[in-house]
């Protein structure tokens, strides 16, 4: 376990990471960048780990170009050809997953547990990629005119563009990334410049692998940036889908842009996630799942747990519970392990955190458990915060937006078709779940009448989302799909066929065209 500067040092140095980089990489070709110079600075301890020159206008171009001539020639690779590559990729992360999971976790401040689990999750995205690298499927239907055939194909759709959040600092990146490869596209990424040292060690990992296989450099692509670069990239009319994660403003700005230029987009925006708690709980199952879809990540996951609807039978229990299991969190390093709670990413979420405290008192909400800024030994970086619980109505203001911060909000109901609709009554739509044990409430919550969120659980709480099901949401949400199922058709573009094998040209729905 990582626990130390020194031993920080030794982890940048197996993952290739120097103490000043360049901000873009065409495969393991760094690019001179001239953009601004920035620090990463860890929230865990406040302390500088190293420099990034972030991509200029120059260095952006270069990538485009050699993506865009990479493409010529990955895409015509037999997909299963591709697979073999992501497998090997794959093989090469679980080699590095303790120093890369240690540094996402010291870089941007969630538990070693939940970083090592990141890493975990990009694993998983590649054996499943593997798997669908043979399973490219089209249907083929059957054709009103004689001797014709029809079916459908999917073929590579170009360059993938890949912007990302600081709060999954690398899983997201490989969601996407690890699809796209096998679908035959290939890839840039701007990774959120919170986090740009996590991206700079995968990009050496994954692409010495695209060399040792001759590879052309540009299938993988780093482009480390501000909002600039997203800008660039959202009006690229060379890129034409871009995969965004982050706030519901940045996905609406992202959309509107690409919108524009008729490009596709997968958006995965905000959460207000709620869990409905009935009457039929077991509370050994619910107050785990609400405790740690609340302050897992330090709140900062977007499926985080932010409304906790309950029963009015069992609100007072529950409320009991929740103060004894807060009152046993550990806060702390995020690489000691015996901590529950890490820091949030920087003074500026921590600044957030104390405004929707605030504004939520000046609303009305009873303080159930009071959220501060934690000072003293330890909580030196000035990043970490005691989670807060709040009784609120669901109409205020404040319980309607998204708080990237551990603020959980406890809202009383009477009815479940009551809490359904209390649950559905916020913009966003990503996560949600339901604690029962009675079938007719589970069934009521998953039907066309129940949860209105991309994601809906049952016994099980909002966050931790498997590869195998599509991740995405609705409304404020975005709508787009990512991972599992079958998210990859977003990353290809469809083709429907025709073929005539007979000595005649009869045409659809009995036209007569004769001469």
């Amino acid at each position: 376990m990582a626990s130390s500067t020194k031993e920080i040092s030794v982890i940048l140095k197996n993952l290739g990471v120097e103490a000043s980089n360049p901000g873009a990489a065409i495969g393991t070709k760094w690019l001179p960048t001239r953009g601004q110079k920035i620090t990463s600075f860890s929230p865990a301890d406040g302390k500088a780990i190293a420099e990034v020159t972030l991509a200029d206008e120059d260095a952006y171009e270069k990538v485009i170009k050699a993506a865009k001539e990479a493409y010529k020639t990955w895409r015509l690779k037999p997909a299963p050809q591709r697979g073999e590559i992501v497998r090997q990729i794959g093989e090469e992360l679980r080699k590095h997953k303790d120093d890369l999971g240690a540094l996402v976790s010291y870089e941007m401040g969630k538990s070693l547990q939940e970083g090592l689990g990141e890493v975990q999750e990009m694993i998983d995205i590649c054996d499943f990629a593997v798997g669908l690298s043979r399973q490219l499927y089209g249907l083929t239907m059957h054709s009103e005119r004689p001797a014709h055939r029809m079916y459908e194909q999917w073929h590579p759709i170009g360059i993938v563009g890949i912007i990302s959040a600081f709060n999954f600092p690398v899983a997201v990146w490989a969601w996407n990334a690890a699809i796209a490869w096998v679908c035959g596209d290939v890839c840039v990424w701007k990774p959120s410049e919170k986090v740009p040292l996590s991206a700079i060690g995968c990009q050496k990992i994954v692409q010495g692998i695209f060399d040792k296989n001759g590879v052309h450099p540009g299938v993988c692509n780093l482009i480390i940036g501000d909002a600039t670069i997203g800008k660039k990239m959202a009006d690229d009319k060379r890129m034409p889908l871009i995969s965004a994660t982050g706030s519901t403003r940045m996905g609406k700005s992202v959309g509107e842009a690409v919108g524009r230029r008729l490009g596709k987009t997968i958006l995965e925006l905000g959460g207000n996630n709620a869990i409905i708690i009935t009457e039929n709980a077991d509370l050994n199952v619910a107050i785990p799942g609400a405790v740690f879809g609340a302050v897992g990540t330090a709140g900062q996951r977007c499926t985080s747990t932010r409304r906790l609807i309950i029963h009015e039978s069992l609100f007072e229990e529950v409320k009991q519970r929740l103060v004894k299991a807060y009152g046993q969190l550990r806060i702390g390093n995020p690489l000691d392990q015996n901590n529950h709670v890490g820091p949030l990413i920087d003074k500026d979420a921590v600044q957030m955190f104390e405004d929707a405290l605030g504004k939520v008192v000046a609303e009305g909400g009873t303080e159930i458990i009071k959220g501060e800024v934690l000072s003293g030994e330890g909580y030196e970086s000035g990043c970490y915060v005691k989670p807060a619980i709040f009784e609120v109505k669901n109409e205020f203001e404040m319980v309607q937006h998204e708080t990237f911060a551990p603020i959980l909000y406890l809202i009383k109901y009477s009815t479940l078709d009551e809490a359904i609709e209390m649950q559905n009554a916020v913009p966003q739509g990503l996560s949600s779940a339901i604690m029962t044990t009675n079938m007719r409430e589970s069934e009521l919550f998953l039907s066309h009448a129940g949860s209105d969120c991309g994601i809906a659980n049952v016994n099980i709480g909002t966050s931790g989302a498997e590869i195998g099901g599509a991740f995405g949401g609705e409304k404020e949400t975005g709508g787009g799909r990512e991972s599992g199922s079958d998210a990859w058709k977003a990353y290809m573009r469809r083709q429907t066929n025709t073929i005539n094998y007979s000595t005649e040209l009869p045409l659809a729905q009995g036209i007569k065209f004769e001469f």
